[in-house]
């Protein structure tokens, strides 16, 4: 919540999900500097917001509000500033609630994907799909679903 400007936006963008307090700005303004972006903001923005806007934000060093930014597709959501971190912290409790093996496993695949053609990633994302089907923790969610209860995780 404030501004998310060069390093700090860079830093944003190696976050899994990004949510905003309604008053921040982000921007990769290293082209008034004489430079460019050097923490990933040239590679990252692209995959988050598209060649233009990326183009556009790199190329003026123009800030974005953070309605911009979610509408880009940079954010996750906006909240009021006295709700952000709330916010924050009941989206990591329902994260942590899971199987921590599916997480991680989750979070590997979207990860990967950005390295991977859409064909090497489906092949990725169905060779660890399978893999859960050997853990505890698949057939514990699939029995609590069907049992309408809440899962029981054991992480394994």
């Amino acid at each position: 919540n404030g501004f998310a400007l060069g390093g700090g936006c860079e830093v944003a963008m190696m976050c899994d999900i990004i949510y905003a307090g309604e008053k921040a700005q982000f921007a990769q303004p290293e082209i008034a500097l004489g430079t460019i972006p050097g923490a990933g903001g040239t590679q990252r923005l692209i995959r988050a917001v598209g060649k233009s806007k990326a183009m556009e934000m790199v190329l003026t060093g123009d800030r974005i509000s953070a309605q911009e930014a979610e509408k880009a597709g940079l954010v996750s959501k906006v909240f009021p500033v006295d709700q952000l971190v709330d916010e924050a912290v009941k989206t990591a409790e329902k994260i942590a609630g899971f199987s921590k093996i599916a997480v991680s496993l989750c979070k590997e695949a979207v990860n990967t994907s950005q390295e991977m053609s859409l064909g090497e990633g489906m092949k990725f994302e169905k060779r660890f799909f399978h893999m859960t089907f050997g853990t505890n923790d698949r057939k514990e969610g699939m029995t609590a679903f069907v049992e309408k209860r809440k899962a029981n995780w054991t992480d394994n």
